[in-house]
């Protein structure tokens, strides 16, 4: 139908980004026009079909979902964003809404409910999962820096801090004071804790 809502869903797993699309298909006004394996194929698909809504994971290969969400948003503002991840970390929604997301909601939530979400985010409103958006608010911002960030992740792969420090070009003592002060702003007792607890807060 030319009113439908013309839907991109993006999702690395092939049978979840099928269950999505099949799902949302079934309903008379919503329309899925293709489907990406990740964010640069989204990106893609997005530029060539110009679809009302772009149904985005988080975690993807290569250009994870918050990311790719800021350039669609900056290639194609008239395309709105709804992510729709298993990862419901507060840290996670507030870098979507920073990103230019127009809703979050979570994979287990009834289609009709996701219908509902797509259908909200096209006329213009803010759809958020209650209960995240409600801790988000207790937890803050993330306190980490973006080096900060960069250098937990690359631990959280188990790097020592000298080939952390050649990946990043800077001095294994300045990748240790980085590391340093991510364990005191997390918190953590020692850096793996740090990378935990970041990890869990969707901080990295």
């Amino acid at each position: 139908m030319s009113d439908s809502i013309r839907l991109v869903i993006a999702d690395d797993q092939a049978l979840v980004r099928g269950a999505l699309g099949a799902l949302l298909d079934l309903e008379p006004d919503l329309e899925v026009v293709g489907l990406a394996a990740d964010g640069a194929e989204a990106l893609r698909m997005v530029g060539d079909l110009a679809p009302d809504i772009c149904l985005m994971d988080i975690q993807m290969p290569d250009l994870d979902g918050i990311e790719a969400t800021r350039m669609l948003r900056e290639t194609s503002a008239a395309t709105r964003v709804l992510i729709v991840t298993t990862f419901a970390r507060p840290g996670y929604l507030r870098s979507a809404l920073d990103a230019g997301a127009s809703g979050f909601v979570v994979k287990d939530s009834p289609a009709e409910k996701l219908a509902d979400a797509v259908r909200r985010v096209h006329a213009g409103m803010r759809v958020l999962d209650p209960a995240l958006a409600e801790e988000s608010l207790f937890e803050g911002a993330n306190p980490l820096s973006e080096r900060e960030r960069q250098v937990l992740r690359l631990a959280a792969d188990g790097a020592s801090a000298a080939s952390i420090a050649a990946e990043v070009f800077l001095s294994a003592g300045t990748v240790r004071n980085h590391l340093s002060a991510a364990i005191g702003k997390t918190g953590a007792a020692n850096r793996a804790q740090a990378v935990r607890i970041a990890l869990d807060k969707g901080w990295i």
